[in-house]
């Protein structure tokens, strides 16, 4: 979503994800070897906003809430030979787009530190819809597999290490998305929420520790690279199940996500048992004691959210038990495909 504010300013806000399937499967080529693969992700009313203000002259300020960080350069050359690991996010961007004017660039995001959320996948969504408005690409033209593409790479270069891709998707689109993996690339389906029991059962809570997303998919990266019997017996079995999660929202059965989320987490946990944490694991026992069907771990887990699956009669007391342990209850919501693309 974007909004021209005047000529010389937009606003860019992209809400986050909870990954409901296939996580992990996304990092190419880890797909490859299962044959394929699909991941499943809803995107959520938790945004990130970019806002990106055009200048009269050649000085730059980036105002981070985030990074609690705010600062002016005089130039654009000047800021990119700055040290500061501050700017690792916006040098490759400023680098990519270099633009031709001077600016003044404000973001902040609403997901937790390290929440598994996507937040960070988000957020760089936002600024490219930003900087792209004032391009030749323009956001009414560019498509949403480029953006995902150049978010993908730019990325790679911020955290220096193998990223995947579903996090950008439901970024770009809202909504639903089933995003498919192949040999010959991707292919993201983008579905509505098709009724309220999504919604209904849909309970996001906190652990209150930061995940570290990169560590435990590199790990499971380098055991499938060499061969490891059992992580590569849990990554096809986490495709299958991926698979029949799509095929289940596809077919608005989603009566059968209880036991979905309830194998994932199992076969997950093969990969590496680092997905889980003390916390999460205390949390998944309360919940699942005071009335819930399964929990889900959000994106690489060992901290960050939790999905908890939780039929509407068992809300409340789920809900109480896990503020009664210090767990953060997010007042979160699923959020409908966008009427309108870039």
């Amino acid at each position: 979503m974007i909004r021209k504010i005047s000529n010389n300013e937009v606003e860019a806000v992209s809400p986050t994800r909870v990954d409901l399937a296939g996580g992990t499967l996304d990092l190419w080529p880890l797909y490859n070897f299962v044959g394929g693969a699909s991941t499943v992700n809803v995107a959520v009313d938790i945004y990130t906003k970019v806002n990106l203000k055009k200048r009269d002259d050649e000085k730059i300020r980036i105002t981070s809430a985030d990074l609690n960080y705010s600062k002016e350069f005089k130039n654009l050359d000047f800021l990119l030979k700055q040290k500061d690991p501050k700017l690792a996010l916006f040098k490759p961007l400023l680098e990519y787009f270099k633009p031709e004017y001077g600016f003044e660039l404000n973001s902040s995001s609403q997901s937790p530190v390290g929440g598994g959320l996507g937040g960070s996948s988000s957020l760089l969504i936002s600024h490219l819809k930003a900087f792209s408005f004032f391009t030749k690409n323009n956001s009414s033209n560019i498509g949403s597999y480029d953006l995902v593409k150049l978010a993908h790479n730019i990325e790679a270069q911020v955290l220096n290490t193998p990223t995947g891709t579903q996090d950008y998707f439901p970024a770009v689109n809202g909504g639903i998305n089933i995003i498919d993996y192949k040999a010959d690339g991707w292919l993201c389906e983008v579905l509505p929420l098709a009724g309220k029991e999504l919604t209904d059962h849909f309970l996001l809570a906190y652990t209150g520790k930061s995940h570290k997303s990169g560590l435990n998919n590199f790990q499971v990266l380098t055991s499938a690279v060499q061969r490891n019997k059992k992580v590569l017996n849990a990554l096809d079995s986490l495709r299958s199940v991926s698979e029949k999660v799509a095929d289940a929202i596809r077919a608005n059965q989603l009566s059968k996500l209880g036991s979905l989320f309830k194998q994932e987490l199992k076969f997950r946990l093969q990969l590496t048992p680092y997905f889980s944490s003390p916390e999460i694991k205390k949390l998944t026992n309360l919940s699942l004691k005071a009335g819930a069907e399964a929990v889900k771990i959000c994106g690489a887990g060992g901290g960050g959210c939790v999905l908890v699956w939780v039929p509407p009669k068992k809300r409340q007391g789920v809900i109480n038990a896990c503020q009664k342990q210090g767990f953060q209850v997010l007042q979160a919501k699923p959020v409908e495909p966008f009427q309108k693309g870039l």
